[in-house]
């Protein structure tokens, strides 16, 4: 599927608020509620719409640290990806991981309720993933930006 400059904008809106009705987003895209929901579906069908939910609060809801944490992993060891990636699957406190280049193999986000439970986090669960050699965490102090995933479509407005 080739995407049109209509479709760019849709995506655009629906990115910025997904919770838009069909009337609203196609009125804001110039079409007919028929011809925007058809297009709205086709995005969905071909995969440029992955989903859509809500975006929590976590201090609201007594999430209050955040760490971003390094971890370098014994690369020695057979199976070590796969034995880290099944590793932190089982834990809810990891929200984001990436592979990387540079010092450590990969970077975690952590959501916890205090520092507390992020000690007892890492402790008791994290630095017992089979493989893990080094770990290097960064507490979060204030967000300053944060674009929750979305991307830089401000041009498809």
């Amino acid at each position: 599927m080739q995407l049109d400059a209509i479709d760019q904008r849709i995506l655009y809106r629906l990115q910025e608020n997904s919770q838009l009705s069909n009337q609203d987003l196609a009125e804001q895209v110039a079409l007919s509620p028929s011809a925007c929901l058809r297009r709205v579906r086709a995005l969905e069908e071909g995969g440029f719409v992955r989903g859509y939910r809500a975006v929590l609060d976590a201090d609201k809801l007594g999430f209050e640290l955040e760490a971003i944490v390094h971890v370098s992993l014994d690369q020695s060891r057979a199976g070590w990806h796969e034995q880290f990636l099944a590793g932190i699957a089982l834990y809810d406190e990891i929200t984001e991981a990436s592979i990387v280049t540079g010092a450590s193999n990969y970077i975690l986000t952590v959501r916890t309720r205090n520092l507390a439970a992020f000690s007892q986090f890492v402790e008791e669960k994290l630095s017992k993933i089979a493989g893990v050699r080094d770990l290097c965490s960064h507490l979060v102090m204030r967000k300053v930006k944060n674009r929750g995933g979305m991307l830089p479509l401000a041009a498809w407005r």
